[in-house]
């Protein structure tokens, strides 16, 4: 018994080592027989979880994890005066933070050279899709509206960051609840709960209670890995440094296209392979969407 048990202990230090010093050889003999070494047929994205009001002292936050890749997001909002270009409208600002902790490859004191990639990706995916009316932060036209600030942080960077991203904004937002506030005597925004403890306001309340932020079409994506003949969905840190051609779509909620993405990589982007990987995206939005609803469904009851 003691024998086979070290028979496959030597074993697996075999493979691991192979996989080290190997890696692509490792891969490859895994995709002939179309699996992946954690278990994944090609085209399957990882288990993915959201959870809703992590961080209470914002306004809307959400966490979320796609396998072992984890954002954390969270959104605070702030009255603005707004541009004279547009004066019925708020504004959002976008900042994605890569800490050390999150992968070795960040080293402290060295700006990620992924985080202001994916931070200009996230603006123009979300502004782009429509998926919010920025006439929605309007409080007072010309004089008041919010500035929602959105911060990601990256807790584990496993692969598939601009999704992992993506769906913890597009939660956060989900989450996101509008304060009550009105105008004080001065002809400024104050929150009503912090004026004067919440006693009588010479002026009615801008908006009466606490709302939702309504979104419209809520985008979102999957990264894939093109590699020889293979299409690999939601794709591990290991792989993507492994095989370097990613393809990322974004897809709105009624399945149109809002984005495709491909940052370089050897292998050409043929039209067949591009429709595979819309094809495959379009199933992974009706399994985002389901874990999304079912995350509002959940916070809603509590």
């Amino acid at each position: 018994m003691a024998a086979a048990s070290g028979s496959d202990l030597s074993s697996e230090m075999e493979v691991d080592a192979f996989r080290r010093l190997f890696p692509l050889n490792f891969h490859e003999r895994h995709l002939l027989k179309s699996i992946r070494p954690d278990g994944r047929t090609l085209g399957k994205a990882r288990d993915t979880i959201i959870s809703l009001g992590a961080v209470t002292s914002a306004n809307g936050s959400a966490l979320t994890k796609i396998g072992c890749t984890t954002m954390l997001a969270a959104i605070k909002l702030e009255v603005m005066t707004p541009t004279v270009e547009s004066p019925d409208e708020g504004c959002i600002a976008i900042d994605f933070h890569m800490p050390p902790i999150c992968s070795p490859i960040v080293r402290p004191g060295r700006p990620a050279e992924a985080a202001p990639v994916v931070a200009k990706q996230l603006s123009d995916t979300i502004l782009s899709s429509g998926m919010i009316d920025l006439k929605e932060l309007s409080l007072v036209s010309g004089k008041a509206a919010w500035m929602a600030y959105l911060d990601i942080y990256c807790l584990d960077a496993d692969g598939s960051l601009f999704d992992a991203a993506l769906l913890s904004a597009v939660a956060a937002f989900s989450h996101l609840q509008i304060p009550v506030v009105s105008l004080n005597d001065e002809g400024r925004i104050v929150l009503i709960s912090e004026d004067n403890g919440g006693g009588k306001l010479e002026k009615e309340p801008v908006n009466k209670e606490k709302r939702k932020l309504k979104l419209a079409t809520i985008p979102f994506s999957l990264t894939c890995i093109l590699h020889k003949n293979y299409i690999l969905a939601d794709p591990t840190a290991e792989e993507e440094s492994i095989m370097e051609t990613l393809v990322t779509v974004v897809l709105d909620s009624s399945s149109q296209l809002v984005s495709l993405y491909k940052p370089g990589g050897p292998v050409l982007a043929q039209t067949s392979a591009i429709q595979d990987c819309v094809s495959l995206t379009r199933q992974r939005l009706k399994e985002l969407q389901k874990i999304l609803n079912e995350a509002i469904s959940d916070m809603e009851v509590d």
